[in-house]
């Protein structure tokens, strides 16, 4: 199956019914993160909530209904909550990166600031464990970035938003360092690749050349959804990618 246009990633979200330890959320609430190079958007199919963000400009609320459509970039925090049911199809940039590793949560900063202790923290069972295992341990993963986020909250009452989220940003951006080079490869072959398809033909179109219209192409598949995974936010359904 080939990548979708513009080296998006489609994905089916249902948020995490389990309840939050600060209470918010009438159903439960997923896990507070932050991506440090791709944009995000909520599109609601079903039930209600919200999605809360924290960036530079500082902490908002956003209700979620089915239509409702929020994006955020790079740098936001953004915390899913899920008042009932809520279902919702995500879109993301840069298709592959958030899947290696993109995203960062907001573990307390004794977590951020080791490495190795972050990625301990994020990472799930992996083949073999059993389902309830997998979701104790997203559980588990959860609540800690909750903790984290209640001390950036505290620390945004103290100093407004763009100070707190500096340490949070040089943490993330010291988790990530190492995954670069692969993010690199990838974002090259797909991203980057199809904006250098569409300059080629503009280029074209502008001196009156459309040779690009003779090498349109159809793709089309019919791949099963992967299985759910448990996610940051919730239980995700993914589709097979070329990336």
């Amino acid at each position: 199956m080939s990548g979708l246009p513009g080296g998006v990633s489609v994905s089916n979200l249902r948020v995490y019914d389990w309840p939050a330890p600060d209470g918010v959320g009438l159903a439960g609430s997923g896990s507070p993160h932050l991506h440090v190079v791709s944009s995000e958007a909520y599109v609601v199919l079903g039930g209600s909530g919200s999605v809360h963000t924290l960036g530079p400009a500082g902490f908002a609320v956003h209700p979620l209904q089915p239509g409702a459509i929020v994006s955020f970039g790079p740098g936001v925090v953004h915390r899913a909550v899920n008042d009932g049911d809520l279902e919702v199809l995500v879109l993301m940039s840069n298709a592959g990166l958030p899947e290696a590793g993109d995203a960062v949560l907001t573990f307390p900063a004794s977590v951020l600031a080791d490495p190795a202790a972050y990625r301990a923290a994020a990472t799930l069972p992996g083949a073999g464990a059993s389902d309830d295992d997998i979701a104790a341990a997203a559980r588990r993963r959860r609540d800690l970035a909750l903790e984290g986020y209640a001390q950036l909250g505290e620390a945004v009452d103290r100093v407004g938003a763009a100070a707190a989220l500096k340490p949070l940003y040089d943490a993330s951006t010291r988790i990530v360092r190492t995954l670069v080079p692969r993010w690199q490869d990838v974002w090259t072959r797909t991203v980057y690749a199809e904006t250098e398809t569409t300059a080629g033909a503009l280029e074209g179109l502008i001196r009156g050349v459309g040779q690009h219209l003779a090498r349109g192409s159809v793709s089309a598949s019919q791949a099963a959804p992967m299985p759910r995974r448990y996610g940051m936010c919730g239980r995700l359904q993914t589709w097979p990618t070329s990336v």
